[in-house]
């Protein structure tokens, strides 16, 4: 057990190896592991105060004697607030509960944390997640190692029965803390236990092996999921029309994997998309955390705006690079033949597209509307909205997407910049195809 608790899987010139000790069973066993079989590195245990029990301060304490008998440092991190209003309880303690592992093993200058779930908890994960619905990925469990953050999260006794830890134990009278939230009937993971293992006992091998298989199909799909989005997607678009040319299977596998790089796409999401979607369709569908586009027969991702970092007022009176969080992009302001007064630009004030906004495109092109004018430069729907800058007069003076406006040139004979908008990701647009263009 002691050899198996140390899996090479990060960099064996680091500092330390950090062990998740939350003082029940499993993980008592692996910090004794751990300590006995690591050479030449600090043994860092990490404790998660939750603050959901009334004995979790004792906990604690009870962790860092063990931990520091046994010649391992000890580092203990409360979790702070409450679950919000969506939120359960689990979801919220899971969450605080792995954050604060990746940051207290980075501060311990570790890259290596060790977890002691094993089999029977990969069997449960398997079964909970079949129960929702869940694809490949759920299906799969959790993996042996995995690198998140610059952190390798690892579980050197996936493969092995809770009763081999337990003897283990036993073997070297090692005491664990019995946390009652485990008897909870409430908790589905709870009611497994209590109820599946008793009834099935041979169940686990199995279940756990199903997770293993799901594992590799997921791996295969990914496979073939890159080998197909290598053709279909080029920057941020997706070629909906080479999509739908592949098998049902095979177009939902591409377009789930292509979804996971933006959004959690639900399967509903997925369904609709390929069901709604048609040649020359210019459409739109809501998803977790913003939107997606299908758009001259191609598919775009348009995270949703985060207004708190949005800039309202603007000083580009210097050549320069100005991102614009709130927006995914950019104003770019350099020297140019044709362009702004500096000084028009030194006072901007930016904001959505309103009613009765109109742009020139050149100096002798007439005004039009707004509208009139992204459908004739064919802009993408996301540019539709702005960002627009006007003057302090409030004078349009550009348009992401459209460039500058021609009435705000600056005379032949004044100093001039040039403002052009760079969205953030490589997503079309019409800048720059006229003479007068930003």
């Amino acid at each position: 057990m002691a050899a198996s608790a140390t899996p090479r899987t990060a960099d064996s010139s680091a500092p330390a190896v950090a062990v998740a000790f939350s003082g029940g069973l499993d993980s008592t066993a692996l910090l004794h592991a751990v300590t006995r079989a690591v050479t030449g590195q600090r043994v860092v245990a990490l404790h998660v105060h939750h603050g959901l029990q009334p004995q979790a301060d004792a906990w604690a304490a009870q962790c860092r004697t063990v931990a520091e008998a046994w010649g391992a440092s000890f580092i203990c991190t409360r979790l702070s607030g409450r679950p919000g209003p969506a939120e359960s309880l689990e979801a919220w303690a899971r969450a605080g509960r792995h954050q604060a592992l990746h940051d207290m093993t980075v501060a311990a200058g570790a890259d290596l944390l060790l977890l002691a779930h094993h089999r029977r908890d990969q069997a449960e994960t398997f079964v909970l997640q079949a129960m929702r619905g869940a694809g490949l990925a759920g299906l799969a469990g959790m993996p042996r190692a995995q690198w998140r953050d610059g952190v390798c999260w690892a579980r050197p006794w996936l493969d092995k029965p809770r009763e081999s830890i337990e003897a283990y134990a036993l073997t070297h009278g090692l005491r664990w803390i019995d946390d009652p939230s485990n008897a909870e009937a409430r908790l589905a993971r709870n009611r497994l236990r209590q109820q599946l293992w008793p009834a099935f006992p041979a169940a686990e091998s199995g279940l756990a092996q199903a997770a293993r298989w799901a594992q590799e199909a997921g791996e295969l799909a990914e496979e073939i999921a890159t080998e197909d989005l290598v053709r279909l997607a080029a920057g941020a678009r997706l070629d909906l029309p080479g999509l739908m040319q592949l098998s049902p299977a095979r177009r939902s596998n591409a377009l789930r994997h292509w979804l996971s790089r933006h959004t959690a796409a639900p399967a509903s999401l997925i369904a609709r998309l390929l069901s709604e979607w048609r040649p020359g369709g210019t459409l739109n569908w809501p998803a977790p955390g913003g939107e997606l586009h299908a758009w001259r027969d191609g598919l775009f991702w348009r995270p949703l705006r985060d207004l708190s970092a949005e800039q309202k007022a603007l000083n580009l009176s210097r050549p320069g690079h100005y991102p614009q969080p709130g927006w995914y992009g950019a104003w770019q302001v350099e020297p140019a033949s044709q362009g702004i007064a500096p000084a028009r630009l030194a006072a901007l004030a930016q904001r959505e597209r309103a009613e009765g906004d109109q742009f020139q495109r050149a100096p002798n092109a007439a005004a039009r509307s707004f509208k009139k004018a992204a459908q004739q430069a064919g802009l993408a729907p996301w540019l539709r909205h702005g960002p627009l800058l006007v003057d302090a007069e409030g004078r349009l003076v550009a348009a992401a997407g459209l460039g500058m406006d021609a009435r705000a040139f600056a005379a032949q004979d004044e100093p001039a910049l040039a403002v052009r908008w760079v969205e953030d990701s490589a997503l079309p647009q019409s800048e720059g195809e006229s003479p007068s263009g930003a």
